[in-house]
């Protein structure tokens, strides 16, 4: 199975009617079961409910051979520790999907790395889905030390301001 997850903070009814529209073309080979939030957009080609509970969405989560879903910090970290490939798509504030974009810097980041599929919009997706048949996350790997120095580094950076603000 699939899993379309969209998160309920905000409607996501672009990636929604693009996984639909996928649907009705055969593009899965699998089922697909969606969460969908607050939509006003029914799909009409997959089963889908508006919300789970926590036991119900992690059922699905581990149920799964894939993942897709908007480009949150919270969707890429279910997926990166599930190790289930994700094929994400950043909400957009232009469609009043989100306040921001900042999701796309997610993907791309996440992208580049190897951890995830990104389509950028919703002409993308049915390549994308083709891909995903296929795709392989990379695993992302601990770098305790590496966030460890950033951190020694900032503090130096606040501490020599602080004592350069003492002499003024």
């Amino acid at each position: 199975m699939i899993f379309l997850t969209i998160g309920t903070q905000f409607p996501f009814e672009r990636l929604i009617r693009a996984v639909d529209e996928a649907c009705a073309k055969g593009l899965f080979e699998e089922e697909l079961f969606a969460q969908i939030g607050r939509s006003s957009y029914q799909p009409r080609h997959f089963q889908y409910t508006g919300s789970l509970d926590n036991g119900r969405f992690e059922d699905c989560v581990s149920r799964s051979t894939a993942i897709i879903g908007h480009a949150g910090v919270g969707t890429i970290s279910m997926a990166l520790q599930y190790d289930k490939p994700l094929l994400a798509m950043p909400r957009l504030a232009m469609y009043r999907e989100h306040v921001n974009d900042h999701q796309v810097g997610l993907a791309r980041k996440f992208a580049s790395a190897g951890h995830i599929l990104v389509a950028y919009s919703q002409e993308e997706l049915p390549e994308k889905v083709r891909q995903l048949r296929d795709f392989v996350p990379r695993r992302r790997e601990c770098q305790r030390q590496m966030v460890v120095s950033r951190i020694e580094k900032f503090l130096r950076q606040v501490q020599a301001e602080c004592k350069s603000q003492e002499w003024m």
